[in-house]
Order: C-alpha cells, then structure tokens, then sequence
C-alpha cells in the first residue's frame, strides 16, 4: 500500500503544498492541476503510478487550498507559476522528472520542458495543447473577436467580478463546471451565444448533485480547496496573459524537443477553441504523439481515467521507465506529514 504523504514546501517565497506517494528512488513523475480543480482531480493516476514504480508528486498549485495565496495579480503569471515547480524540483533533488499538466497546469508543464530541458526528459499535456509564444498576447485577440459576446477569459479579467458570481456558492459553482464540461453535456453548450453582460453560470444546465465520477469525498475536497480564498487566486492565473506574453520574449520560436503527448477528450469545448493550435502542434513539439479519447469531456483524468492511465504508463514505459516495482498493493494509505524549506 502506498501512502500519501503531505508536506508544506517553502518556495520561491510562498508555501506550495504537496502531495506524494510512490518509492522515493522511484522515477518522479509530477501532476498538475488545473481550473477549477484540486489535487484530487489526479486521484486515479497516483495509484497506477505508484504501483508502476514511480514517485508521485502532486502540488496544490499556487492560488488553490493550503498552497499560499498571494493578493497581486502579477504573482501568477507563468514564469513565476514554472519557478514554484522549479524550486520545489531543486528542493526534492528531482534531476530528471516526467511533467504532466492538465487544463492550466499543461502550459506549467509545455512552458517547464522548455526551460529545464535537462531536467524534464517527458512532458504529457491534457487538453490544452502547446502553440508556442503567439505574435501577440491572446487576450488581445479574445477583446477583438468577442468585443460584443460573452467570452470567459475575457469575463474573468475584471477583479471581483467573476470571484462574486463564482464564490456565492462554491458547491453549485463546481457542479456546474464538472457537469457542463463534461461529455454529459458536450462541447457545443458551453460555446452558446451569450450577452456580453451574462455571467459564466448562465445558460449552463443545472444540476443538484456532482458527476457520479466525482465520489462524495473527492467532491467535499474539491470544495475545500476553495473555502478559504475563494476562486481569486486561481482566477489571477487568467489576468496575466499579457506579462505572460511580455515575460516570455526570450522564448520566441522555442520548440518542445522532448518526446511529448497530447491528450484531449473528444467532447472536450477546449478542443473547439484551440482546434487550430491542435493542429500546428506538430511544427513547435517535433516528438509529439497525439490521443483523442472517445465519449470524453474536459475533465479526462477523471471521466476516463483507465483510458488515461494507459496511455500514460505506455508513454512512460517507453520514454521515462521505472524500474520494475514490488508486487503489491496499489491502494492509498493514511498522510504522512512534513514540512520542508528551500531559500
């Protein structure tokens, strides 16, 4: 049995916290999250790693539960968002990793194999795929073509507006993000005409319990994750993609050279946004393998995760082997706790 273990990491001047399982000399292997989710959202990866022999290592990421929380803005844009995984790596002694990033944790994990491309010898993003650094900042781009329709991004730039519509009822909130993303509903609902005035909930289909994939206890600890702070911190992540652009300068023309996989639900309304950049994907990652999962929505990881789990260990077994594990149980045992520092 593999235990979670929790721990407090001092990094890159906040608290990130972490949660692993696995061997300790096993290969590490990171997960992380995206919006809005938590580090459950990896609850059915981290056996099947473990068990397979690898060092799991799972961050609340900044902005989310017992993870800090800073007030500005510009703290979370994505270099600084990089430099806490950065830290955290140096910290553990992780010199070779596996990255893996969903929704906004996939560019954390694009954007890390290009700047530690020693230390990242695989990186796996979950659908939002990697197009390199734009012409110009997208959020740009989004003020042009939505100047007179709804648009979330640009819906979540104003500070308070989305937090006083999102945290009013953090439970409804989640269910209706889960639901309404997922291949429950499809990808079209969420691309609905909407008034520019409307807010993110409306229109969506309402929904009194959470998707039977989200068990009670992943659920309850969904919403703890936002009990504290509120979505602020997770929403300042969208309000940095101008510096995100600015800061990312001496990136220009970077390619992924490390062998990479996509993976996208097909019912997934990222897949609509980003359908272009799916398909320049090959020019700006050269070893790249792709995989659209059948009947499957935004939240991949969670509504297929046997389907994930195989394509990752397969992708791992080739490109970032363990070594072969012990027989024996992949369950969960108790936390373990710590607190560790870096200066």
């Amino acid at each position: 049995m593999h235990a979670i273990e929790h721990q407090l990491l001092a990094v890159n001047g906040i608290s990130l916290s972490l949660y692993s399982c696995g061997p300790v000399d096993g290969p590490a292997v990171w997960l992380l999250h995206g919006f809005p989710e938590c580090w459950l959202s990896w609850r059915k990866q981290m056996p099947a790693l473990a068990a397979a022999g690898y060092r799991v290592c799972v961050p609340e990421m900044r902005g989310y539960g017992r993870s800090s929380c800073p007030e500005p803005v510009a703290d979370y844009d994505l270099l600084t968002l990089c430099a806490d995984i950065q830290c955290a790596m140096e910290l553990l002694g992780h010199k070779q990793v596996c990255m893996v990033g969903h929704d906004w944790g996939a560019p954390v994990a694009w954007h890390l194999a290009l700047l530690e491309p020693e230390r990242v010898r695989a990186v796996v993003g979950m659908s939002v795929p990697f197009g390199g650094r734009p012409k110009q900042p997208i959020i740009e781009t989004l003020q042009r073509v939505y100047a007179d329709r709804f648009n979330y991004i640009l819906y979540f730039q104003q500070p308070g507006v989305a937090e006083r519509e999102l945290d009013a009822d953090i439970p409804r909130t989640l269910r209706l993000m889960m639901h309404n993303w997922s291949a429950a509903v499809g990808k079209q609902l969420f691309w609905q005409e909407k008034p520019v005035t409307a807010g993110l909930l409306d229109g969506l289909q309402e929904v009194d319990q959470p998707p039977a994939w989200c068990e009670p206890e992943a659920f309850a600890g969904y919403v703890a994750t936002y009990a504290e702070h509120g979505f602020r911190g997770p929403l300042n992540w969208y309000r940095n993609f101008a510096r995100n652009w600015q800061r990312t300068e001496h990136l220009q023309g970077a390619c992924i050279q490390q062998p990479a996989l996509f993976l996208l639900g097909d019912q997934d309304p990222v897949g609509v946004l980003e359908a272009y950049t799916i398909e320049q994907m090959p020019k700006v990652v050269s070893h790249l393998r792709q995989h659209v999962l059948d009947d499957c929505g935004h939240w991949l990881q969670c509504e297929a995760p046997e389907q994930v789990n195989v394509q990752l260990l397969a992708f791992l077994a080739e490109h970032f082997p363990a070594p072969q594990p012990v027989i024996g149980s992949a369950g969960f045992a108790p936390f373990t706790k710590g607190r560790s520092s870096c200066h």
